[in-house]
């Protein structure tokens, strides 16, 4: 079956409610109305892919939120710096949002630093505790809910996706503005030790940087890299990225499926998408009178894979065929 991103592959549900089994909605949220205009503001770093923001409205929209008849929506999005974001938030709470839909660790920190009151729900986040905003995952109380990524999962499977590639690899780059360094960090340092590998955080502060943090992971002995960061760049900024990566033949890993279809290696990550169809639900359930404090911070637990063969070709990567078999898709 062909997927909405033009590859094959049927799409599965992943969500699960930390401590709590599957999700149920109530009846009454379905049926309830929205009795006036609401304002949902948006967060973002840089401008949001096109299909994940439709993917948002369609969930909005079957809950029979419909925009520019009963909810407008009010973004603040900026250049591509995560650096802009307390000035961003602070705009969205100026604008009297009735709630701030955002995505990152460090977009919701900003968030939280500019209203206590407003709720804040994330799409995901690297740490589900929010650094530190978050004390229960169950009931996270305050004004902060959303939907996690497990990072420490990810970090181990990224890299051990890589040395699956590159059998001789002893030194993994991380590409990552600095902001975000700590989020990723214990992850990885954990995967490392397990791999036997060393690994190196590079500050790439924008993806116009990109050339000179590869040219560094280069002289300092990495055959592979790990690009993060995806919630603070634009579309236009990964393409920089991957084709950055390609120019100077450094093998890496993504963390949006779109990039491994835009040219990238291979990308490994919770399905974007479902993530904001999730959120919509969470947006529609705080509209109709429910605590964001009482919404579980919720965590996947279905990632999804795809390698680009003609990209590892041109690397001249020969994948071994079981690391293909667990593919949720093969570009060829």
């Amino acid at each position: 079956m062909r997927g909405p991103y033009g590859g094959h592959m049927q799409r599965r549900k992943f969500i699960k409610l930390v401590g709590c089994g599957a999700v149920t909605w109530p009846l009454a949220v379905h049926a309830q109305q929205p009795t006036k205009i609401k304002r949902i503001g948006l967060l973002r770093a840089a401008q949001q892919p096109e299909h994940e923001l439709a993917a948002f409205l369609r969930a909005l929209s079957e809950h029979g939120y419909v925009q520019g008849r009963n909810f407008v929506l009010v973004p603040q999005v900026g250049d591509g710096s995560a650096a802009r974001l307390p000035e961003l938030a602070a705009a969205l709470v100026n604008q009297e949002v009735d709630i701030i839909v955002t995505e990152g660790t460090v977009s919701v920190r900003a968030a939280a630093a500019a209203t206590s009151t407003i709720p804040i729900v994330t799409a995901s986040a690297a740490d589900p505790f929010m650094g530190g905003l978050v004390k229960n995952l169950s009931r996270p109380g305050g004004n902060i809910t959303g939907f996690a990524s497990m990072e420490r999962d990810i970090s181990s499977k990224v890299f051990g996706i890589l040395k699956e590639m590159i059998p001789a690899l002893t030194r993994i780059a991380v590409l990552a503005t600095r902001p975000i360094w700590a989020l990723f960090a214990p992850g990885q340092d954990q995967a490392a030790k397990a791999l036997g590998i060393e690994y190196g955080f590079i500050d790439m502060p924008q993806p116009e940087a990109v050339g000179a943090a590869v040219r560094q992971a280069l002289a300092e002995g990495a055959q592979g890299a790990v690009m993060r960061g995806s919630p603070y760049f634009s579309s236009v900024q990964r393409r920089l990225i991957i084709d950055s990566a390609a120019e100077y033949r450094l093998p890496a890993i993504y963390e949006r499926r779109d990039d491994a279809e835009r040219g990238g290696l291979v990308s490994y990550a919770p399905n974007v998408e479902d993530q904001y169809r999730a959120t919509a639900e969470y947006v529609v359930r705080i509209l109709a009178g429910e605590n964001p404090g009482g919404l579980p911070i919720q965590q996947p637990i279905k990632f999804e894979m795809v390698i680009n063969l003609k990209t590892a070709k041109a690397l001249g990567i020969e994948i071994a065929p079981t690391l293909l078999a667990r593919a949720d898709e093969v570009i060829e």
